[in-house]
């Protein structure tokens, strides 16, 4: 199957040079977003973690840079997991030397989580070299151009988020 033939199947008729064009910026990113995809799974099983593992430690790493403390419920509410699942990846973590549970200074009765100096140095060893080739890769962008791909970015993300789940619709013989 040509890839003329793979965007057919998704858009169906591209006539017209506009939607033709707008047809190829969308496979781009499709392409783009299956690297992404397959660059994720080669990162956790590298650090021999699971999806919402690796969730979790990115969420905790970047909450540090921003001087915040984070619950246990709070990445309970962000990863949409039950209390049990959430206990079950912080022990995972935790036993791996990822993160640590420290009582939270002014509530005896709460706990906060931490991602440890070494997983901080472990991400930044393992994906330090792909955020530089991909800094490298954009880094020449007109200020123009810089804007173009921000709003073409801001506004797919705006189509995807308002998709709701349709009623399933049995098929007909």
């Amino acid at each position: 199957m040509t890839s003329s033939e793979t965007t057919n199947y998704w858009y169906g008729d591209t006539a017209g040079d506009q939607r033709a064009r707008a047809i190829a910026v969308l496979e781009a990113f499709r392409l783009y977003r299956a690297a992404e995809v397959a660059m994720r799974r080669r990162t956790r099983e590298s650090m021999s973690m699971g999806e919402n593992d690796l969730l979790v430690l990115r969420y905790l790493l970047r909450a540090q840079r921003e001087s915040r403390s984070v619950s246990p419920g709070e990445l309970t509410r962000y990863l949409a997991v039950s209390t049990a699942s959430m206990t079950a990846i912080l022990d995972r973590l935790e036993k791996s030397g990822h993160v640590k549970r420290m009582p939270h200074p002014s509530d005896r009765r709460s706990l906060l989580v931490v991602a440890t100096v070494d997983s901080d140095s472990e991400v930044r060893a393992t994906l330090g070299a792909m955020h530089d080739r991909m800094l490298d890769a954009v880094i020449d962008l007109s200020a123009e151009e810089s804007a173009v791909v921000i709003d073409c970015l801001t506004r797919l993300q705006d189509a995807v988020d308002q998709v709701q789940p349709e009623e399933v619709r049995p098929r007909t013989p």
